[in-house]
């Protein structure tokens, strides 16, 4: 089974407690940091795909409040994917793919269910 890969920022609390999560678990991961390479728009599209820009875009984070309020009003799934990839911040942390599975944001139930 390939490693799941926790796409973030490294310097992030819920990035630390995932990180603490699968270390904590004996469980190896691959880390794709947002601030080193640029976003890969298929798993964004992917995670959209699955759970809606809404979601997958942070709307309470300090980057979503700097977004001008014409942009805001225009997102959609297409507009979302454009504004991740400009502002990877904007995006919910973690998004991790693990195979054919998108989970997003931290949830212990969900991680145990899943890789335990």
């Amino acid at each position: 089974m390939a490693k799941p890969v926790i796409y973030g920022i490294k310097n992030c609390n819920t990035m630390k407690k995932t990180f603490d999560w699968f270390d904590d678990n004996g469980l190896e991961y691959e880390f794709y940091d947002y601030k080193k390479q640029p976003v890969d728009t298929a798993v964004i599209k992917r995670a959209i795909k699955e759970y809606g820009w809404d979601k997958v875009i942070n709307t309470r984070g300090m980057t979503w409040r700097k977004v001008d309020e014409d942009t805001k009003q225009a997102m959609n799934d297409d507009n979302a994917v454009h504004l991740a990839v400009e502002k990877s911040s904007v995006i919910k942390r973690p998004l991790i793919v693990a195979g054919d599975d998108v989970l997003l944001g931290f949830d212990d139930a969900s991680l145990r269910e899943r890789f335990v």
